[in-house]
Order: structure tokens, then sequence, then C-alpha cells
């Protein structure tokens, strides 16, 4: 290709892709990772629910028919792949599938994620390996899938990295997940760098949950003598569906899901050492429950976990719906009414100095 070739076709992405449209949910066909418990099993019912074909990936195979079957009976067109996404051919495999089944896909949501509870100097090396290759090689795999496949069509399509906020600030008895989760947000700010200066047609969302109510504990390899478990207020994993079905809709660069996730990734920024004794003081007992903790070979990090369950067996407040979330889609709404509410307490205030 001569460098003539070159200047238009850098020219035609500049005027079609400088903003990126992306189709409504029932248009859509989106790819799900993790799709048999938690997080991405909700996305999936409520993608499937708004008219979007839906194709889903996991290791565990009975869980994904039972799924599958569950979708296609409300006559929702549905698709599943049994694939271990710490594995490139596998990741792949779920793209094939999905170009074969449905002729292209317009979503790419890297989800699938586990972690490990102990103290850093006592876990294993090897199961550190296996947990980044579920938790960041999965998601750099999925990442060069579905940006290829999108080039290649010239049509817009949304890649959305499931984060953390522990992604954002350390915690402690999580540092191969939370190290893990770094490398997934420093690969998808600077993929996301890269794809726009070149003005790719490629929306690229970060989603930063806080603690989300999901069998996530359970499926977690534990070096702790009690079980791993969210103890205080948390978020339903609907909340989180919320957020990447709306990234997947319109491009955002960051959906924090809850004001839990914000709080904590500006106070880790702005008071680092305040954080560190706040972590250090709460996190320990707020991450463990009262009962003896399953055996360190009962997991999900070289097996598959039971499937089918959206909610965990965590303690506390359990919020089903996030202002912060809703605040974020509509960001001139919130705005105005926070300047109303403020005008408000202004006036108040004045009045009653008067």
């Amino acid at each position: 290709m001569d460098s003539k070739q070159l200047d238009h076709r850098a020219n035609y992405r500049k005027k079609n892709f400088k903003k990126l449209s992306l189709k409504k949910m029932k248009d859509q066909v989106i790819v799900i990772t993790g799709a048999s418990s938690g997080i991405g099993l909700v996305t999936a019912r409520m993608a499937a629910s708004k008219g979007a074909k839906v194709v889903v990936a996991a290791r565990n195979e009975e869980a994904l028919k039972q799924l599958v079957d569950e979708l296609r009976s409300k006559g929702h067109d549905a698709v599943w792949v049994t694939a271990d996404v710490g594995r490139q051919e596998d990741v792949n495999r779920i793209a094939e599938a999905a170009i074969r089944e449905f002729g292209t896909f317009d979503t790419w949501v890297n989800n699938a994620g586990l972690s490990i509870f102990g103290e850093a100097m006592e876990v294993g090396i090897e199961d550190m390996k296996r947990a980044f290759d579920t938790n960041f090689w999965s998601v750099v795999y999925g990442s060069r899938a579905a940006v290829k496949h999108f080039k290649e069509r010239g049509v817009p399509g949304a890649l959305i990295n499931v984060g953390t906020v522990y992604g954002d600030r350390g915690v402690v008895l999580q540092s191969t997940y939370s190290a893990a989760k770094f490398a997934v947000h420093g690969w998808t700010e600077n993929l996301r760098m890269e794809l726009e200066k070149e003005s790719a047609p490629v929306s690229v969302t970060l989603i930063h949950p806080g603690r989300i109510d999901t069998p996530y504990n359970e499926h977690a390899r534990s070096y702790l003598i009690k079980q791993p478990a969210h103890i205080g207020m948390m978020y339903a994993p609907e909340v989180v569906a919320e957020a990447v079905l709306y990234a997947a809709q319109h491009p955002k660069r960051d959906l924090y899901v809850g004001s839990q996730a914000k709080f904590g990734a500006m106070l880790g920024l702005l008071a680092p050492r305040f954080t560190d004794k706040f972590m250090e003081t709460t996190m320990y007992r707020t991450q463990q429950s009262n009962r003896p903790s399953r055996s360190v070979e009962d997991n999900a990090l070289y097996r598959p976990g039971y499937g089918m369950h959206e909610r965990g067996t965590n303690k506390g407040w359990v919020r089903s719906d996030s202002f912060y979330v809703k605040a974020q889609k509509h960001p001139v709404l919130s705005a105005v009414i926070i300047a109303g509410i403020g005008s408000m307490i202004w006036k108040a205030a004045v009045n009653q100095n008067n």
C-alpha cells in the first residue's frame, strides 16, 4: 500500500471514528467471559432480556449449557463456548464461535476473574502465575481478539474490561488479585491511548466495581483460617451489569460502580499513608467470615467452580442500586441537580442568618 492510500485510510478513520457511535443493545451481539456465575451470569441474562444475542464463555460447561437453554426458552439467541480464558487459543475460539454463529460481535466483555486470599509471602508462586493467567492474560487475549475483529470489519465496537477498586488501590490479603488488576488497569489505559491515536473503531471502557455480592469469595483459593467473605456494605451484581451494558452502548472511559469504588481510588491517591493504615485496620476483619475456611484445594483456581449462582455467602448490606453509576450515565443532569441542591442549601443558610 502506497503513502497516498495510507493517508486516505487515515483521513477516513479520523472522519468516521472521531466520535464512535455504538449500536443499541437490541441490535448487538455481545461476548461475555466468566459468564457461568456472578457478574457475568447477571450481565448475560440482562443483555438477553434487552434483545442482544449473547455469546457466553467459561470453564463450567454444564452451567453454560443450562444458561443457554434458559435464555433460548425465553426466545433469546444465545450460544455457549467452553473455554479457559487463561489460554489464548481458547479465547480465539470464543471469537470464532461468535462469528460463526452470528457473523460478528459488537461488544466484548473481559469479565472472568478469581482471587487468592492469603498473606503475600505465603501464597505459592504457581498459584500466583495461574491467577495472573485468568485475571490479566485473559484480558490481553480478549482485547487482541476484539480489537482485531473491530478493525477488520471497520464498524465501531466496544471493548469492556472489568477491573476493581483493588486495581486502583492495594488491599491486604489479596495481593495477587490486586496486582493482576493493577496490570489490567495499566493495559487498558495504554491500549485505549494507542487506539485513539490511530482513530481505531474501538470504544475502550474500564469498569471499576467496589465490593460485589457474588460467589467470588467461594471460588477463590484460600490460605486463611477463616472463610473469605465480604463483611459490610457491598453492591448487587446487577449494578455492575447495568454499568457494563451502558458502556456497550455509550463510549465511556471509566465507570465506577458505587461511590465506594470512587472514594477508595481517590483516597488512595490523595492520602496514601492514611489509606494504608485504614486498610490495615479494617480489611483483615471485613474480608473474613466467622466460619472455617474451605480447604486450600477446594476452589476454582485450577478447575471450574460451581455455576449458575449470582450471589455469594457474604454478610452485610447489599445495595441494589448505585446513585454514582446513574450520575455517570447522566452527568449533565446530575450536575444540574447537585447545583440546584447547593443553591437551596445556600439560600436556606442565608435566610437563617437574616
